[in-house]
């Protein structure tokens, strides 16, 4: 468990971090959700995101017993 706590923290203070940037590129309309590019790009970020999410997880628990 105490492998977990810095991932737990780093992801969800990060995921709180790029949630907030998410929620200010809308409300700025600099990311247009109405458009298929901004839904693009929207998938995009958020792949990216859950993307290091499951390499740093891959590599924290799965790879120094490979």
């Amino acid at each position: 468990m105490n492998e977990l706590i810095p991932v737990i923290y780093q992801y969800g203070v990060g995921g709180i971090v790029f949630v907030v940037g998410l929620v200010l590129v809308t409300r700025t309309h600099t990311l247009d959700l109405r458009t298929a590019r901004g839904k693009r790009w929207l998938a995009t970020l958020i792949g990216g995101f859950m993307f290091y999410l499951c390499l740093h997880l891959f590599f924290q628990f799965v790879a120094p017993y490979v």
